[in-house]
């Protein structure tokens, strides 16, 4: 038997590294998750390792996935609430042992400093926003205390995350405007690689019953973590005292004041399902987003039901969208500009087909082939793993 398994040593399968997925945690429908099954997809034996999952509000997928946790995901609270976790964070990153021949990394924080024996491949969303890019996360709503927590944090952070980033073999960015991020805090090179767009146009689209009156008349559409940096009251602002309607879609902690300063024109909504979101794509008129975007995917995801998209010209947006073809620019997340481009869309004439075509650019297979390449030129030779 031990003769037979030496000859197959050669061979494809028995040459194939054992590869493992490391993600931040799994709280949370967004981008990044996505990307998490898309390369679940392309390794579909591989273990999932987090600090944090809560099935009930990420991706209904994971729940059919070998997920492995840290022990904080013994407390409620923090599953729900991962960023009241970030004190915690480092230490449970620190303690996650991943027993594998390549990690895959999909971080923006803590999951490049998971252990292992193995080598580690990060697909980058960005450096941690909360220790190089602090005043854009916190936003100019937070408060003293959380400033104050930071900052007392981030020393210690930075030389944790700084020693993490040294113990990975290869990064890869997401995009142009990470791929200089990760230069700036990590002084390494990097190769962009974009995120996939894993869209599938739903035939039967279920209602979203909030602004089911709103669909014969069409709205635009808003859809992004409620995160300062973000900008979506800047968005809603730009949609105060017109006649048009803004659907904004998103969780998080902005939610609240945003829904105290949201005029009758705009509604919010969130945890909807995949036929939700297709329908609100549907009968949309076109896409809204003035975050500082690291991968800009909500247009992608318009533009697959043919709908163009007003953007802010930074960033994510610059790699996923077109101007003129599939989008209308503005250069600063102020309600003036974002209205102006709003009016500029409206008054475009739009190729429905054009714009769909250009989702073909970013397809799950192009992404899962560029990953195999790249993992099987990382992995360890057949003779160290056998």
């Amino acid at each position: 038997m031990r003769a037979d398994a030496d000859r197959r040593v050669g061979s494809v399968e028995r040459s194939r590294p054992r590869v493992a997925i490391a993600h931040d945690y799994l709280t949370q429908r967004g981008g990044a998750e996505k990307v998490v099954l898309s390369m679940a997809r392309a390794f579909p034996d591989a273990v999932i390792y987090t600090t944090l999952f809560d099935p009930e509000n990420t991706y209904p997928e994971f729940s059919d996935m070998d997920i492995r946790v840290s022990p904080l995901n013994k407390v409620g609270f923090l599953r729900r609430s991962h960023r009241a976790a970030l004190p915690l964070l480092p230490a449970a990153a620190s303690s996650m042992h991943i027993d594998a021949d390549l990690v895959l990394v999909s971080s923006s924080g803590w999951a490049h400093g998971f252990r292992t024996s193995g080598t580690k491949l990060v697909y980058c969303y960005s450096p941690a926003r909360w220790l190089y890019q602090a005043e854009a996360y916190l936003g100019e709503s937070a408060g003293w205390k959380k400033r104050f927590a930071l900052s007392v944090l981030t020393p210690f952070l930075r030389r944790w995350d700084r020693r993490a980033a040294a113990s990975c073999e290869e990064y890869l960015a997401i995009s142009n405007a990470v791929q200089g991020r990760i230069t700036a805090a990590y002084d390494r090179p990097s190769m962009v690689l974009p995120a996939p767009a894993t869209i599938t146009v739903e035939p039967e689209p279920e209602v979203v019953e909030e602004v089911a009156d709103w669909a014969p008349d069409g709205y635009h559409l808003c859809i992004s973590r409620l995160l300062a940096y973000k900008n979506v009251d800047k968005v809603i602002e730009a949609f105060r005292d017109t006649d048009r309607r803004l659907v904004v879609v998103g969780r998080g902690p902005e939610a609240e004041r945003l829904r105290a300063l949201k005029p009758d024109n705009v509604a919010m909504v969130s945890d909807l399902s995949d036929r939700q979101m297709a329908w609100l794509y549907r009968h949309c008129s076109a896409v809204v987003a003035a975050s500082y975007e690291d991968y800009g995917l909500t247009p992608i995801e318009g533009a697959a039901y043919g709908k163009p998209a007003a953007l802010l010209r930074w960033g994510g947006f610059l790699d996923t969208a077109v101007e003129h073809v599939t989008a209308e620019y503005f250069d600063e997340p102020e309600p003036e500009a974002i209205r102006a481009a709003v009016t500029r869309v409206e008054q475009r004439h739009w190729d429905s087909e054009k714009i769909a075509d250009h989702v073909t650019r970013f397809s799950d297979d192009h992404f899962a082939a560029q990953l195999h390449e790249i993992v099987d030129r990382l992995a360890p030779d057949p003779k160290d793993i056998w």
